[in-house]
């Protein structure tokens, strides 16, 4: 049938070019208005109840498990909400060197997680245990650090594999870190410069109830290594203990004004955060929204950028 208008009909390539057009045209539209990456939580905490598939370590048993579960999907109830998409998890002690359920999990959620394991720093083979771990989405590597431990770090061979192994591989150690241990931390950054270093929890200054100056001027000598990072974190544990954590306020505009955003991360120390009154929204919310000196930017890195950074690839 002809058209009696006159006009040509449409051959089946324009109709098939107009086709891909318009197809091009929806979907640059769709990239105009892809969502914005969450926020990342880069300390949390998880575990099963099922210790028959995920055995303790030989020094705890299920008394130390408080509460007695902690899965991600008791995790997502609390972050997912306030739009946190991409979380860290530090291995559980009572696990000990057992890392099996943390990398089950990232391998379950692999746009979820990444992990910062334990292992034996004396055993053989460290540095091939830390290249087979990064492989399964391991970027770092937690150390419990105290006077006395971080002196005797200092001549270790063993302990300067790790950290030498840490700055080849790409991968960061971890260290929760009690302010009595600040000095000698500050020896071993100096010892291995390469290396990238996350100080958990604010070095746990304010656990007594008072920020201690000298403490805090302890922590912010490491700010003269530019690897060094601090994790803004565990307000729950720390000063006032209570929300919204406004007394944590002066430390952390410290901490900003010394290393500078981009070396500071936050995370909430789930599932301790939301115990005793205190909520995982009003963690978040403290660097979020409470701080009338973050900037915009501040927020970005805090929230996002320098734990992507520093513990995510």
């Amino acid at each position: 049938m002809s058209q009696s208008s006159g006009q040509p009909l449409l051959s089946r390539r324009h109709l098939l070019q107009a086709g891909a057009a318009v197809a091009a045209s929806a979907s640059l539209g769709l990239a105009k208005e892809e969502k914005k990456p969450g926020y990342i939580d880069a300390h949390v905490h998880i575990w099963t109840p099922d210790t028959s598939a995920y055995p303790l370590g030989k020094h705890y048993d299920k008394s130390a498990m408080k509460p007695a579960s902690f899965t991600p999907d008791e995790l997502f109830a609390y972050s997912r909400p306030e739009g946190v998409d991409r979380i860290v998890l530090i291995q559980m002690s009572f696990y000990e060197t057992d890392n099996k359920y943390m990398l089950d999990a990232i391998e379950k959620y692999p746009d979820t997680f990444r992990g910062v394991a334990i292992i034996d720093h004396e055993a053989p083979g460290v540095l091939e245990t830390m290249r087979g771990l990064k492989e399964q989405g391991v970027n770092g590597y937690r150390l419990y650090a105290d006077a006395k431990s971080t002196a005797s770090w200092v001549d270790s061979p063993e302990m300067a594999t790790m950290w030498k192994g840490a700055a080849e591989t790409g991968q960061a150690i971890c260290l929760l870190s009690n302010p009595d241990a600040l000095p000698s931390i500050e020896k071993l950054c100096k010892k291995f410069p390469e290396t990238t270093v996350v100080i958990d929890h604010f070095s746990r200054i304010g656990v007594s109830g008072t920020i201690q100056g000298s403490d805090l001027d302890n922590l912010c000598k490491l700010a003269t290594f530019p690897k060094t990072h601090v994790k803004t974190s565990a307000f729950y544990a720390l000063g006032k203990k209570k929300p919204p954590y406004l007394d944590l306020g002066p430390m952390i505009r410290r901490l900003r004004d010394t290393f500078g955003a981009d070396r500071l991360m936050w995370a909430s120390d789930c599932p301790y955060q939301v115990e005793k009154g205190n909520t995982y929204a009003a963690s978040i919310a403290l660097i979020r929204d409470k701080l009338d000196f973050l900037t915009d930017v501040d927020k970005e890195w805090m929230l996002r950028k320098t734990a992507e950074k520093v513990l995510w690839s």
